[in-house]
């Protein structure tokens, strides 16, 4: 199925909104909650799955509908789709502040991106949205938001939210290493894998985490600057409490521990 073409505004600097505009009988599919506005004309239905395959059966989109339990996503997704005879529009948001980055899937490798489960925002309907797992035990254990993902696969605009400042950074047969909760999506060329942050004191003391992604390859990763998980922990009535150099409720133990 050919995605619907759609045309887009993104609006605002740190807490933005993306505003679709859409021509009689077009569709975008978003997060169930996601909707900002809508113009008259626009009519909105809640559905099982992303609408990419039609001629599905029942069963079938019971399953893709149930894996997004696996993502944490709600099991429907939303359908809004112009009724009207004119232009209509219809907006979105992301439900905490950061960036929305529009994805042409049809410029992908293989017109597919790896997301991070919850960066999905909204998509042009033909989009598919599935999970999938990183293939590495490691990072089932130890990866937190990075071991299951999301896969958008099509040929038309999709929009994923990034808290905080977004980079897109571009590896020529390279390595990066990255916070875990800090990936917010990647192209499939790329490998993903958990590696283990430093040394013994750095993991302990360090207040980066026990863990790293590392990325390696050739393509685009774009990254974070604040997930939702930091943000969270910032907040936190404890978060005034946290040593950054130490990192632990042990403090200055940590220069126990030799380099």
């Amino acid at each position: 199925m050919y995605s619907h073409e759609i045309d887009y505004k993104i609006i605002g600097e740190d807490i933005q909104i993306v505003e679709i505009e859409l021509d009689p009988n077009e569709t975008v599919i978003a997060e169930a909650g996601a909707m900002v506005y809508m113009e008259d004309g626009i009519t909105f239905e809640t559905k099982m799955g992303d609408g990419s395959n039609a001629d599905n059966s029942v069963l079938g989109k019971i399953f893709q509908a149930g894996s997004r339990l696996l993502t944490g996503e709600s099991l429907f997704m939303t359908h809004f789709t112009n009724r009207g005879y004119g232009k209509r529009k219809v907006a979105f948001a992301a439900p905490h502040p950061g960036t929305i980055v529009p994805i042409n899937l049809a410029t992908m490798p293989g017109n597919t991106l790896i997301a991070q489960k919850d960066s999905f925002l909204c998509a042009a309907l033909g989009t598919k949205v599935s999970i999938t797992f990183n293939q590495r035990i490691g990072s089932g254990f130890f990866g937190g938001e990075g071991f299951i993902l999301e896969k958008l696969q099509g040929d038309g605009l999709a929009f994923v939210h990034a808290g905080g400042t977004i980079v897109e950074k571009y590896l020529n047969n390279e390595t990066l290493r990255i916070d875990t909760g800090c990936i917010v999506a990647f192209e499939p060329t790329l490998s993903y894998d958990i590696q283990r942050a430093g040394n013994l004191k750095s993991m302990v003391f360090g207040g980066e985490g026990l863990f790293l992604a590392t990325m390696r390859g050739t393509g685009r990763v774009w990254i974070q600057s604040m997930p939702l998980s930091k943000l969270i922990r910032t907040l936190s009535p404890y978060g005034q409490n946290t040593n950054k150099e130490g990192g632990s409720v042990l403090g200055g133990l940590g220069n126990l521990f030799e380099d």
